[in-house]
């Protein structure tokens, strides 16, 4: 496990599946913006932030260049970076190819695979642990994805895509990514399954052979906050990137005592 020694009046941040980029640049723009506000309303007794997946709604890093824009929350990143505060970052399914910009720019570490946390505090005899991921590829069912997603992560193939021209590839990608976001897609995707929710699924089975107080996910675009057993819960983090009155704009925050679920409405 990694571990996590909590400062007093300190606090841990989540948030996910900002999507910036998508649909558009002005709407892009105006949740990026918000996105900047959020932060700098946390800035000041945040210790760790965690950007559980899909914080772009396409990223690729070729070879000596990066996609255009975002130059706020770039530089934004780079400042709380640079102030002391750790910023861990989890691909997503739609920036699945963040490699090592942000990693060398701005000191952020960034994580591909579930994670496991051990938060430990002045009183040593207080521990809670945490398992993190943005949650696509995870538990039972989706194997279409699946198996796209060993794709997605395959070498030869992402040398392959390098080798387009960003004109090409970013196009693709962004044409791609609008596919899966039609009205009707969204209404299937985004349905509350209740016991069926499969990210639940995938933590009840973790959960029989380590304990974790806290299971928190991106990538399902709903806010969900569900038993998995005794003393442990799964979080999903709900997205910033559809508006919706319910799912919208929320982040987690734990201040060293209790987990709470927060809605920004700034």
């Amino acid at each position: 496990m990694i571990p996590i020694h909590l400062q007093v009046n300190k606090k841990i941040y989540f948030a996910s599946d900002f999507h910036l980029g998508y649909p558009d640049f002005d709407t892009s723009l105006a949740r990026e913006k918000k996105m900047l506000r959020w932060l700098d309303t946390i800035k000041a007794d945040a210790q760790v932030i965690f950007l559980v997946g899909d914080v772009f709604d396409f990223w690729f890093e070729y070879k000596n260049a990066v996609p255009k824009g975002f130059v706020r929350l770039l530089g934004k990143l780079a400042e709380l970076s640079d102030s002391g505060i750790e910023i861990i970052l989890f691909t997503g399914n739609h920036d699945i190819w963040i490699f090592d910009y942000f990693t060398k720019e701005m000191g952020i570490k960034v994580y591909r695979d579930p994670q496991q946390y051990q938060l430990s505090y002045a009183d040593a005899s207080q521990q809670q642990h945490l398992y993190i991921a943005h949650g696509d590829g995870l538990g039972p069912g989706d194997n279409g994805y699946k198996v796209l997603k060993k794709i997605f992560e395959n070498k030869l193939c992402q040398w392959a895509f390098g080798w387009l021209h960003p004109h090409v590839g970013i196009a693709l990608a962004h044409w791609w990514s609008g596919s899966r976001k039609d009205p009707a897609r969204q209404r299937r995707e985004l349905v509350y399954k209740g016991e069926d929710e499969w990210l639940l699924n995938h933590a009840r089975q973790v959960e029989k052979t380590a304990h974790h107080q806290f299971y928190i996910f991106g990538h399902r675009h709903l806010l969900l906050d569900m038993v998995v057993a005794p003393d442990s819960r799964y979080i999903n983090l709900g997205e910033w990137c559809y508006d919706s009155p319910v799912s919208s704009y929320h982040y987690a925050v734990w201040n060293g005592t209790e987990m709470s679920i927060e809605k920004f409405s700034n």
